[in-house]
């Protein structure tokens, strides 16, 4: 599966672009500013019906404009090539289209076109809260267990309402046991699994992710990731729940549950988020993203699409020159890179002749092929 044609009108810095891409390794080169990363987040948006980089759709409208429309031509997801679009309009609903049929919800589209981004950003997922790693978590699976993301979304409804109503109660000075037990049962319906799939999905992550590591590293050190939740030692949130009914009615949240699960990742017995360098750390983000594409390719039978993102700031140039031989080679699928110099890409490849590639020159007047 790739991507062979993108068309985006007013996306971002774009007014308009047509672009026919190859099935290996696409670099786009240019400097800081000209567009790069936004071609990669329409990419990105075919994929997740969202923006990696701003969430609020209307804000990716090119200024002054009254929409934008991304629209991604696939090959080999059928017996035919596949049309893909997201349009968005202002003070209207977005829409997304698989071979011109809207879907009554983005859900649906989810891991269809799977898709790994490596980004500078990826750091924040060894130095940020529990969130964002439980949001990395949920995005692998997600993109291959559709009954883990329909859980996943209704066990938010049901925490939200919970939640709610916990501070309804304590504004209110009441408290109405019967009423948040309806949610506990809404709770450990969908939570239970989410556990229980997270567990399992750790089991099978780790060891890839350990591979990818010890490669990057030369093997160094050793890394281990601890799945850290509540449900560790009492796997049964409903019981779990009752306990916490008193603490839960004084904080006016939710105290238990799978949405405080955490992943603890330590470096050699040391917490990676307080000792580990930014060269170690950019290591294991590095590896954790190319863990997650193994993962999705051993799952779905696809390759995602690999994005790259001003990767040349995570590794030294021989490492680089190791990575992209990696992922231009039979194990990976179609690959976007960036880099503001185009010598130092036109020197990569030319040491990797059997690495298919096309090189696109970025220009806030264009896109051209070098």
């Amino acid at each position: 599966m790739f991507l062979s044609n993108l068309k985006i009108t007013n996306f971002k810095s774009y007014t308009d672009a047509d672009v026919d891409f190859c099935a290996g390794v696409n670099c786009l080169v240019g400097n800081n500013g000209v567009g790069k990363t936004n071609l990669l987040d329409a990419v990105y948006y075919l994929s997740f019906c969202k923006s990696f980089f701003n969430s609020i759709d209307t804000q990716n409208i090119r200024k002054g404009e009254e929409f934008f429309a991304v629209h991604g031509r696939y090959e080999g997801l059928e017996n035919q090539p596949v049309q893909v679009s997201c349009i968005q309009r202002r003070n209207q609903p977005k829409q997304m289209r698989y071979e011109q049929k809207a879907y009554k919800a983005f859900a649906e589209h989810i891991g269809r076109i799977p898709l790994v981004i490596v980004s500078p950003t990826d750091q924040i997922l060894i130095t940020g809260g529990s969130d964002v790693r439980r949001k990395f978590l949920d995005g692998v699976i997600s993109q291959t267990d559709k009954l883990y993301l329909d859980n996943l979304i209704q066990y938010g409804k049901a925490l939200a309402q919970r939640n709610r109503l916990l501070k309804q109660f304590y504004d209110d000075r009441y408290w109405d046991a019967p009423a948040i037990d309806i949610w506990d049962e809404q709770l450990v319906r969908f939570g239970q699994p989410i556990f229980e799939t997270r567990r399992k999905f750790l089991e099978t992550f780790i060891p890839i992710f350990n591979d990818y590591y010890n490669w990057i590293s030369d093997q160094r050190e050793s890394v281990e990731i601890d799945y850290q939740s509540q449900l560790i030692q009492d796997s049964d949130l409903a019981k779990l729940l009752v306990e916490a009914q008193s603490a839960d009615r004084y904080a006016q949240y939710t105290t238990v549950g799978p949405h405080k699960d955490d992943l603890d990742i330590s470096l050699s017995g040391m917490s990676v988020k307080k000792f580990a360098s930014q060269g170690q750390q950019k290591t294991i983000s590095l590896a954790l993203k190319l863990a997650q594409f193994q993962y999705i390719f051993d799952h779905t039978g696809l390759k995602p699409i690999l994005l790259l993102d001003d990767i040349f700031d995570k590794l030294d140039l021989t490492r680089i020159k190791q990575l992209i031989k990696l992922v231009g080679g039979d194990r990976f699928g179609q690959v976007f890179l960036t880099d503001t110099q185009p010598g130092r890409v036109q020197q990569i490849f030319s040491e990797l002749p059997n690495v298919e590639h096309k090189i696109f020159n970025i220009t806030p007047e264009g896109i051209s092929i070098a």
